[in-house]
């Protein structure tokens, strides 16, 4: 059965750019109402007077921020139906060359920051019955060099719904992952822009592991998803197929096929870009430099 978006509340964070804000922006549309919660302040308030949303302006690493926003969110509409951990960055660079403070920093908010923006919202979702949508990544079952916190707190989100779902099941909540591949996202765009190492190996991945997806396609699935209440979102579906090969994904073989596509001179020319750059996020980061 169709979970009708229309009259319930959706809380999204990483809210002032990207997906975050494609989703608020369809979500309304659909005639949901929407609490945008980043960090982002001046962007964030531009976006709620768009969409007569809420807003509050929160690093996602701040339990007590966060506990707040979810209060003030109830307070302007009465409770939360639907929780969206969106919230995500990306530290640039292997583990050799990144600062260990800016690997650390992506964990935290991927992974840290999905885990305490659901257990602040659980139990208004939990009182409606509702849905938990936590955005993870391609990058949870296919391994890149560059991406080493990525990866890993992309596939620790993954295993973190994947038990959530069945703690929630008997209270009626129900938990999806969403798995996008590259989405055409500040995020994303800065990398491309920074790293000509990564455009190159980029362009020698396999399908679908190189498509670079709108983010209007993205948002799209995703409340798809969210109305259906399902279990996992693809983007693009393809992306399930991957998954499903895991091991194969994962194995000596794909470790093989990959440093073939990028290999050690790929490694050092993204290290020496890297150390060119004098930073460890790219430049519309704010969540990397907080």
């Amino acid at each position: 059965m169709r979970y009708d978006l229309a009259g319930r509340t959706l809380l999204i964070t990483g809210a002032a750019r990207g997906i975050g804000a494609q989703l608020a922006r369809d979500a309304v549309a659909r005639g949901a109402q929407v609490a945008l919660v980043g960090l982002e302040g001046e962007r964030l308030q531009q976006l709620s007077a768009d969409l007569d949303a809420h807003w509050y302006e929160c690093d996602v690493t701040d339990q007590a921020a966060l506990d707040e926003a979810v209060s003030s969110t109830v307070d302007r509409f009465g409770g939360i139906d639907v929780v969206v951990a969106n919230a995500g960055i990306a530290n640039l660079g292997t583990v050799a060359v990144g600062p260990v403070d800016a690997l650390v920093r992506t964990v935290e908010v991927n992974l840290c920051g999905a885990i305490r923006t659901v257990s602040a919202a659980l139990p208004h979702v939990t009182a409606a019955r509702g849905h938990v949508l936590i955005i993870s990544s391609a990058a949870a079952f296919a391994a890149m060099p560059g991406m080493a916190a990525y990866c890993a707190s992309k596939a620790g989100v993954e295993q973190f719904a994947n038990v959530l779902r069945l703690e929630t099941r008997a209270r009626g909540v129900t938990v999806g992952t969403a798995h996008p591949i590259w989405i055409d996202t500040d995020l994303v765009r800065d990398i491309r822009d920074d790293l000509a190492s990564f455009r190159a190996t980029l362009s020698r991945l396999p399908w679908p592991l190189s498509t670079v997806v709108p983010v209007e396609q993205c948002a799209d699935a995703l409340l798809r998803g969210i109305e259906r209440r399902k279990r996992k979102v693809y983007v693009p579906r393809s992306l399930a197929l991957v998954q499903a090969l895991r091991p194969v994904v994962l194995s000596s073989f794909s470790d093989a096929l990959i440093s073939r596509v990028g290999g050690p001179r790929m490694v050092g020319e993204m290290e020496d870009e890297v150390r060119q750059l004098g930073r460890s996020f790219g430049r519309t980061s704010v969540g990397g430099r907080s």
